[in-house]
């Protein structure tokens, strides 16, 4: 076999291209040194080169500085960096770590490396999906602020009896939210049987948490030393009409009150306005409503007249405060089969609940501030 030519570099270049048969720079030497503007990357690869003022360069658009030029003054894409740039807009400045943590996460979902608890739990999911979707309505859309958040037990079981208003169960959902993001802990919801009918809504309410609004599943988590939030009221409370708001309906006949008993778990009053503004309830159609077998069917200022639209939440001001627990540990074996002791409770956290709406709405001021 013959030898392999060996060829320097540059030996078959054209003139100009490192052939060393020209001293003169070629044109598109020339033209990247007379001004022409290094590729400028923003994000994570590095500070820009560009002369210009921070504040200037951190307010330019994102496409300024995701072409880059050639050496024959060609333009280009710069993928790279726009994958760079697009995942510190989602993720932030660690958006490596924040991305390889949704990676691994995906990764545990397909591999089915996850538990579930007896109820159907997902505390994972919960966290990593459901929380991050509500967020950002938390924080910018309604721009919660939360008041007592010390009386939620860190670790021991403990009963949030809350008032419920807003058409739809949003304020269970934010409540559920905000214990996650400022206790550090995930509420237990105990819901009503039409949840778990509903396709879907079912199922992703148990994976976040949720179970149906028993006795013995409700003793049987608090057992566990799970925080378990209830909303006496139900339909009737975020059912309503929008003259009775932040007005409780009534509270039941005190079940919660004996599951909180017979565990010797605190009572821990849950206050929530903002939510009777979102979806101001002026009217309803019972007979369509006793059609599709559910308790009413509403009827807005925006629904259903702005058809999907009438759907978006106003941007209400919300406070949630959650009360001074009230302790059951207190009482005797057999208090919960007492009916008037579960009465004088039922009201007491009613009329705590109460007093603690007329108060807040007063702090509030306007609705929308």
């Amino acid at each position: 076999m013959a030898e392999a030519e060996i060829i320097p570099l540059g030996a078959r270049g054209r003139p100009g291209r490192g052939s060393g048969r020209r001293t003169t720079p070629s044109a598109a030497a020339r033209s990247l040194a007379s001004g022409v503007p290094k590729p400028r990357i923003s994000g994570p690869r590095g500070p820009s080169a560009s002369p210009e003022p921070a504040a200037q360069r951190d307010s330019a658009a994102p496409a300024d500085e995701l072409f880059v030029t050639g050496r024959h003054g060609e333009v280009g894409f710069d993928v790279a960096a726009a994958l760079a740039w697009a995942a510190q807009e989602v993720f932030g400045d660690d958006w490596e770590k924040s991305l390889a943590e949704v990676l691994a996460f995906v990764r545990r979902r397909l591999t089915g490396e996850y538990t579930v608890d007896e109820f159907g739990f997902d505390a994972e999911l919960t966290s990593q999906l459901t929380m991050a979707v509500l967020r950002p309505l938390a924080e910018r859309w309604f721009r919660i602020d939360v008041r007592g958040i010390e009386n939620i037990p860190a670790g021991s079981g403990a009963l949030v009896v809350s008032n419920h208003s807003g058409t739809l169960p949003m304020d269970a959902l934010m409540t559920s939210l905000v214990v996650h993001d400022h206790a550090h802990r995930h509420l237990r919801m105990l819901g009503a049987d039409l949840v778990f009918r509903l396709p879907f809504v079912g199922e992703m309410a148990r994976r976040s948490g949720a179970t149906l609004a028993c006795s013995e599943d409700a003793e049987r988590m608090l057992d566990q030393g799970e925080l378990v939030g209830v909303w006496p009221e139900g339909f009737k409370g975020i059912g309503k009409p929008f003259s009775q708001r932040y007005t409780l309906q009534r509270f039941g006949r005190g079940g919660f009150v004996s599951a909180a008993l017979r565990t010797k778990v605190p009572i821990v009053p849950c206050s929530v306005v903002g939510a009777e503004e979102i979806y101001p309830l002026v009217g309803n159609i019972p007979s369509l409503a006793r059609l599709l077998g559910v308790p009413y069917i509403p009827i807005t200022p925006f629904l259903p007249w702005l058809g999907p639209l009438g759907m978006i939440p106003l941007p209400s001001k919300w406070l949630i405060e959650f009360g001074e627990p009230i302790r059951t540990d207190t009482y005797a074996d057999g208090a919960a089969d007492e009916p008037m002791l579960v009465f004088n409770l039922t009201d007491q956290v009613r009329e705590t609940i109460q007093q603690t709406l007329h108060a807040l709405l007063i702090r509030r001021g306007s609705v929308f501030s």
